[in-house]
């Protein structure tokens, strides 16, 4: 289904998974962006700016723990590995007390890389099916162009969600998916799309003109691969990221560097530990 912006996407899409698992909880995680309409900012973490002085806000939103490399500790590969599946079995756990996982079975909205919450990867493998075994059927839906992290331009991959293994039951996607014409998306299998009654999803321009629209997107997308602009952002992700690596070496103030394609960070932190740099 086509929309006008990204938060109004997220907002359909929790009613369609709403409407298909026939529960109102519904999962969100650490450090999360979703937008800024009353349900999205429901889902976001972070107060200052986005929610501060604006609640109260949707309810039976539930916060879950979602992998931070730099701060877990899991820079190390080995130690990824080993603890990645972990964190998974973790993650289920602390939905589980919350909300009843393995009863319930809760929509659950993530970001495969985190944009507004610091261009957070979480670690290699952690969003693999296989982490997440023991866990009943969840309803994900996955926000890979919802903010920053952006459409192929910005990405190595056209999605994060491709480059993780991971198959999301519904696809929220906006921005660059049309070139900056104001249009978003909701993507997933028939059967859960379907599941909504008749008109209880719509707007009042659903999209723009339907021709117009989709011809943007196409637009867009034809762009991307005939001007190999997935080729390119992974070259300006080398050409980023390797002389900020021999900066790092250089300067401990540099704690992190991380992202994909185009879309990289770093993050500064005091001398000689790990505490974060507040501006002042």
């Amino acid at each position: 289904m086509l929309f006008n912006s990204g938060a109004e996407a997220v907002e359909n899409a929790i009613k369609v998974a709403r409407s298909y698992t026939r529960k109102p909880a519904v999962v969100a995680f650490d450090h999360a962006y979703h937008g800024r309409t009353n349900l999205a900012m429901a889902l976001t973490a972070k107060s200052m700016p986005y929610k501060s002085g604006f609640g109260p806000f949707a309810p039976e939103i539930y916060r879950a723990p979602l992998s931070y490399p730099y701060r877990d500790g899991l820079l190390d590969k080995e130690l990824a590995h080993r603890r990645r599946a972990g964190r998974g079995r973790a993650t289920i756990n602390v939905i589980d007390t919350q909300v009843g996982a393995k009863k319930t079975s809760p929509p659950s909205i993530i970001e495969p890389i985190q944009g507004e919450g610091g261009f957070i990867v979480p670690g290699r493998g952690l969003l693999a099916p296989h982490c997440w075994t023991g866990a009943t059927r969840t309803t994900w839906c996955s926000s890979p162009t919802r903010c920053r992290p952006g459409f192929a331009p910005h990405r190595s991959d056209v999605s994060p969600a491709e480059h993780e293994g991971i198959e999301p039951d519904l696809i929220c996607t906006a921005k660059g998916i049309a070139g900056g014409f104001p249009l978003s998306a909701v993507t997933g299998r028939a059967e859960i799309m379907d599941a909504p009654h008749v008109s209880g999803l719509g707007g009042t321009f659903g999209g723009k003109p339907r021709s117009f629209a989709a011809a943007a997107r196409w637009a867009a997308i034809e762009t991307i691969e005939q001007d190999g602009l997935i080729e390119r952002a992974q070259q300006i992700e080398r050409l980023m990221t390797e002389p900020l690596l021999r900066l790092q070496t250089a300067d401990d103030r540099i704690g992190d560097v991380r992202g994909r394609g185009a879309m990289i960070a770093i993050e500064l932190v005091k001398s000689g530990t790990a505490d974060p740099r507040r501006p002042r």
